[in-house]
């Protein structure tokens, strides 16, 4: 979200109730009007997180805020990460909340639907899924770690994918920028100690970014988002070293029932 709207962000925030468990952390989630981002920052908001959250869509946003409920505080932001001026006011209102334990850069542009070959992908449009992809992340980490530093619990999590790792035809644009993503994470991994950097590929999920992948595919049969928070959770609240991690590989498998064979 660029130009007048950009410009004029709106904070809904909810005081929370006293004595919860994560009363004192702060989380800033991005992409979080659906889909993984809105369950994960549900799921801190239920242990007590404040949470700032954001996404291009205005309404789309306050609608979801309003539907995060627990003992934690909820800021809602809308803007593009994109933007400078909104990645600034993201963490201005971490800053105004007194800390920040966690960035979640999990805001991403998929780029033309259906994917194209990279033999005819408009470089323009590449241009702009790095930009929100690979340099919007980067810039909210730069932003972020003096406050990050800070925190006992420093926490970044960088959303991934698959496509970041395998030759999947037609996902060049979109997995290149995930894989830069991913090099990126490895890096700040060495070179931010004091902070545990995750790279984490959630899995395939039943989202609009996963239709919009597949158009004219029936994508209900993937797992929901909520299915991908448990291993979040574990990284965000766990002591889990800097790394690469596949959300659903971080949660043990529920027992089979009795009789049930194996697959």
């Amino acid at each position: 979200m660029k130009g007048s709207e950009a410009a004029r962000p709106v904070a809904m925030t909810r005081r929370g109730e006293e004595g919860a468990v994560g009363e004192d952390r702060v989380g800033v989630i991005t992409g979080a009007s659906r889909g993984l981002g809105l369950a994960v920052a549900r799921a801190l908001a239920e242990e007590g997180w404040r949470v700032v959250i954001d996404a291009r869509g205005r309404e789309a946003l306050e609608e979801a805020a309003s539907g995060v409920h627990g003992p934690g505080e909820v800021r809602a932001i809308p803007g593009d990460v994109a933007d400078e001026s909104h990645r600034v006011r993201l963490i201005d209102e971490a800053r105004a909340l007194g800390r920040l334990d966690l960035l979640m850069n999990n805001a991403s542009l998929l780029g033309p639907s259906p994917q194209p070959a990279l033999a005819d992908y408009p470089v323009d449009v590449l241009q702009e899924v790095f930009r929100a992809n690979v340099v919007g992340p980067l810039r909210l980490v730069q932003l972020a770690l003096p406050l990050l530093r800070r925190s006992p619990e420093g926490r970044i999590v960088n959303v991934t994918s698959d496509a970041a790792v395998e030759g999947y035809e037609g996902w060049g644009g979109y997995g290149s920028s995930k894989a830069a993503l991913e090099q990126l994470s490895n890096v700040l991994a060495a070179e931010e100690p004091a902070v545990r950097v995750y790279w984490v590929d959630p899995g395939d999920m039943n989202t609009r970014m996963q239709q919009e992948a597949f158009p004219g595919e029936d994508v209900s049969d993937r797992p929901p988002p909520e299915a991908s928070v448990p291993g979040l959770i574990r990284l965000i609240e766990g002591d889990l070293p800097s790394g690469r991690y596949r959300a659903r590989d971080l949660v043990p498998e529920e027992p089979r029932r009795a009789g049930e064979g194996a697959a």
